[in-house]
C-alpha cells in the first residue's frame, strides 16, 4: 500500500551498496527491489546510486556515490534504501543524515524498518533513532565476539593468516575432516633465541646475529619471539 504521506508527483532516488566488488548479484537484487518499492509508492524512480566495494564503516556523505546522492536531491524527493546498515555507518550517521534530509524536505524510505517515509513525523524519527542505536550496538557486539573468538583461537595456537611470526612455521592439521592451520615452533631458532637472551643480547644485536645466519628478521621480530618464551630454558 502506498504511503499516504508521499505525493504521487515526487521523484525517488535509490541507493545500493556492497562491501566487495564480487557482490554484483547483490547490487542488482537491491536495484530490483528498490524499483518495486518505488512502483508501490507511486514514485518516479529517476536514478539509483551505487557504491560498490565500499565499507559500511564510511559515513554516507563521504562515500563517492552517497555524497553525489545527497548533493543532487531536491525538495520533495524521496531516497529509497533497503536496509539501515546499507546506508549508514552508525547511529550517529543515521540520525544526523535524517536531520539533514528533514531540513531540506527530502523523504527517506528504508524498507527493513517498515515505517514509510521516516521524515514524515517526529514519532517515526524517534523510532528510527532507537532502531539505529540498537543496530549500532549489535554491530559492536558482533565485532567484539569475533575479536574474542580470534583471541581464543590464537591462544590455542591456531594460525589465522597474515605474516608468519619469526621462529614459527604454519602446518596443517586434520581435525575431524577439517584442515586447520597451526604455528609450529622452529626448535633451532627458539633454542638460539633463548641463549642470546640469557647472554644479555639486546633485540637489535640478536636480530643482527640471526641475519648473519641468513634469517630475515628485525629487532621487533625478535622482541615478539622473546615475549612468547619463558625467561630461561627449562
Amino acid at each position: 500500500m502506498r504511503n499516504s504521506n508521499i505525493a504521487e508527483s515526487r521523484r525517488a532516488l535509490g541507493y545500493v551498496r556492497a562491501s566487495t566488488s564480487s557482490q554484483d548479484d547483490s547490487l542488482e537484487m537491491q536495484r530490483e527491489r528498490i524499483e518495486g518499492i518505488a512502483r508501490a509508492e507511486g514514485l518516479e524512480l529517476v536514478a539509483v546510486f551505487t557504491d560498490a566495494a565500499t565499507s559500511g564503516g564510511v559515513p554516507l556523505a563521504q562515500r563517492e556515490r552517497g555524497k553525489a546522492l545527497l548533493e543532487c536531491t531536491q525538495e520533495g524527493d524521496v531516497i529509497i534504501g533497503l536496509k539501515l546498515d546499507r546506508l549508514f555507518r552508525d547511529a550517529g550517521d543515521a540520525v544526523q543524515t535524517l536531520k539533514h534530509l528533514r531540513k531540506r524536505k527530502v523523504g527517506l524510505i528504508l524498507r527493513d524498518l517498515g515505517l514509510g517515509d521516516l521524515t514524515g513525523s517526529n514519532v517515526s524519527g524517534l523510532i528510527f533513532g532507537l532502531l539505529a542505536s540498537v543496530s549500532d550496538f549489535e554491530r559492536s557486539r558482533i565485532a567484539e565476539r569475533i575479536k574474542e573468538a580470534k583471541a581464543y583461537q590464537k591462544a590455542q595456537g591456531r594460525f589465522l593468516g597474515g605474516k608468519v611470526p619469526f621462529g614459527y612455521v604454519p602446518e596443517g592439521r586434520d581435525e575431524g575432516g577439517a584442515v586447520r592451520s597451526y604455528l609450529r615452533p622452529v626448535e633451532a631458532i627458539h633454542e638460539l633465541a633463548l641463549r642470546l637472551r640469557a647472554q644479555g643480547y639486546s633485540t637489535r644485536l640478536a636480530a643482527g646475529h640471526f641475519k648473519a645466519l641468513g634469517y630475515d628478521v628485525s629487532a621487533s621480530g625478535v622482541r615478539a619471539l622473546w615475549a612468547g618464551m619463558p625467561m630461561q630454558a627449562t
